[in-house]
């Protein structure tokens, strides 16, 4: 497909979408979903092995969930396995509603074993690709599924309508229980072991041992166009993922359009999601899709595996192309390291129009994330096998997360129970220091505490996320949860805000819900805080997050009932 010719066809698609957005005078009520997803341990056979898995209904990955915005789901979690557990909508608004959001002992408590709770919310202006996912512990290493919506009624995308549809579900998989990892790790302080594959669609594929026969196959008609909606469910892992010998246009990333491109390799990190559109212009056969590490992180161990599905051609009689008995074409993936190739990918993210983003700014916050090392007074016990008798720790503006044990932070809030937080985030760092470069020793321990920052309703935010060197730079995928956020800026070394703003993207910069600092660098975000409620705000790599990279917004409510919290539900899990 051209991407010039798809650029103009995306513009005049644009001003129809929005000349029909306007014009219409009413859309028809959304439909209401009602699903049970029942969360219990199922057998899953992968690399040889039979393991006792936590899935949802029985599926693993879990079951899709399809709607159209403007439509409202009601899902019943019933918890029929030995973990509490609670489910998170990964990029959906929730407007006035943390209530669903589902971050454990943030807007919720868990559902403890043999319990229910019942999520209940709307799609409000969204469309495009997100998922659900486990946020409890790592749990979310099988509990996730895609969460795909489609425009309203009458609506269509602003792109060449595709031929098909393949959600791509990019995951980990441990030979062993992952909650069992995490434990492990918790209790020595030390990294966690790394997965033994990556998967698709919850298959390694065809080369790791024992995975042939499940390895996921997608198929496709000469000359068709095909959208894949590509989400990385990695627990730990940043990944390249690319199709043999086919070029994709990229056209959403975080259910937010953007500006069409082409690229032969895509980035993707812990919790966002890319949509992209390929042509099937090569010779009938079968081409691999596949995806790898992109590491960060020096020195660091990671699985250096590679997972693949094929991207199968099927001939008009049906049959397949040819070649269907030889191998694949495998395509070439970029080095693991290769964070120029990573960075050319994110910078040519655009959204396809002009965005509302806030000019004038209210709260101007500063934010380090990185890792950090907790001191111990035996550095010899078996409680400290991180570096040079150290645990493992991290940390917003040296402020190391601390989620509650007994009450949620939403419902410590909402009703008015002292001694769970207190509201005296840093805005800045307390210490100034040269983030990127060589930190003092006596900077890399942080403070343990539960600490959120308040914001008022309608607030202008504007964060600068800054990547320290502490132990080692990284890329951190960051998440905030209950808003979408204009990525204006980034860079690499040491935010300047005297020369740095003036090269900020106001006019059309791609809106997401995660986004990840560059290593060694940062990355700047705006948005508007219209949405009360208690919101974390976290790094995606999960054994990052229970280290304590992590930090929490609370805004507060506005004037009135349209820009308060609703009530919480009468089946609230209780701590």
């Amino acid at each position: 497909m051209d991407p010039q010719k798809l650029a103009n066809f995306w513009m005049c698609s644009c001003l129809l979408f929005v000349t029909l957005l306007v014009s219409s005078v009413s859309f028809p009520a959304g439909e209401v979903h009602y699903h049970e997803f029942v969360i219990q341990a199922r057998p899953v056979k992968r690399l040889c092995r039979t393991h006792s898995t936590i899935t949802v209904n029985g599926q693993f990955p879990g079951p899709t969930l399809a709607v159209r915005d403007g439509d409202s789901l009601v899902i019943t979690a019933i918890n029929r396995a030995r973990y509490n557990v609670t489910l998170h909508w990964h990029g959906i608004r929730q407007l006035r509603n943390p209530w669903a959001d589902g971050p454990e002992y943030v807007t919720q408590c868990p559902i403890q074993p043999g319990g229910t709770y019942t999520y209940r919310f709307t799609i409000q202006s969204q469309e495009g690709t997100l998922w659900w996912h486990a946020h409890s512990k790592w749990l979310r290493a099988t509990v996730y599924g895609a969460l795909i919506i489609f425009p309203r009624w009458g609506l269509h995308y602003p792109f060449p309508m595709p031929k098909r549809e393949f959600p791509i579900l990019l995951g980990e998989w441990w030979d062993g229980n992952p909650m069992d990892v995490l434990k492990q790790a918790l209790f020595t302080g030390a990294a966690p072991n790394v997965s033994d594959a990556y998967t698709i669609n919850g298959q390694p594929g065809d080369l790791y041992r024992c995975s042939s026969k499940g390895t996921a196959v997608f198929p496709v008609l000469p000359g068709e166009t095909i959208l894949l909606r590509i989400i990385n469910a990695a627990l730990n892992q940043e990944l390249f993922f690319s199709v043999a010998n086919h070029q994709m246009t990229v056209v959403g990333v975080d259910a937010a359009y953007t500006r069409p491109f082409a690229t032969n390799v895509i980035m993707i990190g812990p919790g966002q999601t890319t949509n992209v559109l390929i042509t099937a212009n090569q010779a009938a056969g079968r081409y691999y899709m596949a995806a790898r590490a992109y590491q960060t992180a020096q020195n660091a161990a990671f699985d250096n595996t590679t997972t693949t599905a094929i991207l199968q051609y099927i001939l008009a009689s049906g049959s397949s192309g040819k070649g269907q008995s030889s191998r694949p074409i495998l395509p070439r993936l970029p080095a693991y390291n290769d964070t120029a190739t990573a960075t050319a990918f994110t910078s040519s993210l655009r959204s396809p129009w002009k965005i509302k983003v806030p000019t004038q700014i209210d709260e101007n916050l500063f934010f380090t994330v990185g890792l950090g090392l907790i001191n111990c007074s035996n550095p010899n016990s078996p409680r400290c096998q991180g570096p040079n008798g150290t645990r493992f720790a991290a940390s917003m503006n040296n402020v190391s997360f601390v989620f509650p044990r007994t009450n949620s932070l939403m419902q410590a809030y909402y009703q008015g129970i002292p001694g769970v937080f207190t509201t005296d985030f840093p805005p800045v760092p307390p210490i100034q220091f040269d983030y990127t470069g060589n930190v003092s020793r006596g900077l890399w321990q942080p403070v343990k505490a539960t600490k959120l920052y308040k914001l008022k309703f309608g607030s202008r935010v504007q964060i600068i996320l800054q990547d320290t060197s502490i132990v080692s730079t990284e890329d951190h995928p960051i998440h905030l949860h209950g808003y979408s956020f204009a990525v204006i800026g980034a860079g690499f070394g040491n935010f300047n805000p005297r020369n740095d703003p003036a090269k900020f993207n106001l006019i059309d910069p791609p809106v997401r819900n995660t986004i990840g600092t560059p290593p060694g660098g940062w990355v700047a975000i705006r948005f508007v805080a219209d949405n009360p409620g208690v919101w974390l705000m976290h790094c995606h790599i999960d054994s990052h997050l229970v280290w304590g990279l992590a930090m929490s917004f609370l805004v507060e409510n506005g004037v009135g009932e349209l820009q308060s919290v609703i009530p919480p539900p009468l089946d609230l899990p209780r701590c």
